[in-house]
């Protein structure tokens, strides 16, 4: 920890974007205003048991009435970018057909109140809130919703084109499809596990055909969003070594070999042979040139070699929850705990180093293949209310973007940063029980206060100015 008084950062490219993050259904509210449909989200949260507390995003930080203060926060804040979804139901209430006018009308005076402060957008297209429509239809395991992606695409990229600087088609496809299709903690709440696969395809050929509609239509640079976990081997042994590699496959191989090298890494290990809903020239297209790879990163992963013991206790993370519901069984790793760090509220550990590790370990693996990266998620959920010292965040934040320096001056190509979140809000299946926000948000009365680390950052990014 660093104590009470923070070190300067070191200096950071010129033209480096700097910014904070956020999602639709996480932040937005009015699920049922100006024609918006309803999504999986909305759907999942009605089903008692499933979000702690019963909390739905029903209003969430009404945003959707609100964000001229949230962007007036992120001005005040300096940072020049914003990364943040437009709501598939909101734009398509069905997710097939004309796009609904007022729910791109929302969007459209948000990009422009955020160029006119001089804060780039960053626009998802996909952060999880799938029409219900199209759920109903299959979802993701349905090949159709590809071609309805594009759809989609095409439409916003039709009002915003001009605007919108980078174009993020999907947000960590590989917790989607772990966590919402194959062990059911998140909506659409499916429990399919392997049977699962071919959710991912096609998440990666939705993104595969977003990506001409989007370049037909904008200038804007493309990337898809994947989160990564550095893999530790829990020992030198090569039945531990073989359990990190099983793992690494799936959370970090999974959804970047096809994009960067046109081909599924090794599923072996979990009885995979062959990948039959897989046509010819998907690969090809899922290859496509990315202008970015969008980086996601909160903590390492220790896994071991199967032993049948119970899920490592802690915070909730994508492979506990595999393991909880196949009981550690079936599975070629286990998890084990990372002793000797702190762990943020969430329970996950904080390894600043983590992110030094996963930026070399990706320029290493993919070579000429990787596009340059944005940090499009890094921050910690702490306990925090208004007035405390906020010292956990501020060291967090402090710690890993040192850590990110250190790979840019190892020739890793970073363009940006952005930190999750902006605002404390809806955190999923945990409803609001977990506070990730450099502002604080009093969900009774919507008032937003500024935490220390808001102040810190601003005092940072105001030596860029």
């Amino acid at each position: 920890m660093l104590g009470e008084e923070t070190r300067v950062l070191p200096r950071f490219p010129e033209g480096f974007l700097w910014g904070t993050a956020t999602a639709a259904y996480q932040i937005e509210g009015a699920v049922k205003e100006d024609g918006r449909g309803p999504s999986i989200w909305d759907s999942f949260c009605a089903r008692p048991g499933r979000v702690k507390n019963g909390d739905t995003g029903d209003i969430a930080c009404d945003h959707y009435h609100r964000w001229p203060e949230d962007v007036a926060l992120m001005a005040g804040l300096g940072v020049n970018a914003y990364r943040f979804s437009a709501a598939w139901p909101r734009v398509q209430p069905d997710g097939r057909g004309p796009a609904n006018p007022k729910g791109l009308d929302f969007y459209d005076r948000l990009v422009d109140a955020l160029a006119e402060r001089g804060i780039l957008p960053a626009l998802t297209l996909y952060h999880w809130d799938l029409p219900q429509a199209l759920q109903d239809a299959g979802g993701w395991m349905n090949r159709d919703i590809a071609h309805r992606f594009a759809e989609y695409a095409g439409l916003v990229a039709d009002r915003l084109g001009d605007r919108v600087g980078v174009w993020i088609t999907l947000n960590e496809p590989f917790v989607h499809m772990t966590e919402g299709y194959g062990v059911g903690t998140h909506a659409p709440g499916e429990a399919l596990l392997l049977d699962a696969l071919p959710a991912a395809h096609h998440l990666l050929l939705a993104h595969a055909l977003a990506v001409p509609a989007l370049r037909e239509r904008t200038s804007g640079q493309v990337a898809l969003t994947n989160n990564y976990s550095p893999v530790w081997a829990a020992s030198d042994a090569p039945a531990d070594r073989a359990a990190a590699a099983a793992f690494d496959a799936l959370q970090n191989r999974l959804f970047t070999d096809p994009l960067l090298l046109g081909r599924y890494p090794d599923l072996s290990a979990y009885g995979v042979a062959d990948l039959p809903f897989v046509r010819d020239g998907d690969l090809a297209a899922i290859a496509a040139p990315l202008d970015l790879l969008g980086v996601n990163y909160y903590s390492p992963t220790k896994v071991a070699a199967p032993h049948g013991h119970a899920p490592a206790s802690g915070g909730a993370s994508v492979l506990r929850e595999v393991e909880r519901h196949l009981d550690g069984a079936g599975l070629p790793f286990e998890d084990v705990p990372i002793d000797g760090h702190p762990v943020t509220a969430f329970g996950w550990p904080v390894v600043p180093d983590g992110l030094h590790e996963l930026l070399t370990g990706l320029r290493d693996a993919y070579r000429d293949a990787l596009p340059p990266i944005l940090i499009t998620e890094n921050g910690c959920s702490a306990p925090d209310e208004p007035g405390r010292p906020d010292r956990d965040r501020i060291d967090y934040l402090d710690g890993h973007l040192r850590s990110l320096h250190r790979a840019i001056g190892d020739g890793v190509d970073v363009r940006g940063y952005f930190v999750w979140s902006l605002l404390d809000n809806f955190e999923w299946a945990e409803g609001f029980d977990q506070r990730f926000g450099l502002v604080h948000v009093d969900y009774a009365t919507q008032r937003r206060t500024p935490k220390a680390s808001y102040h810190w950052l601003r005092e940072e990014l105001a030596r860029y100015r």
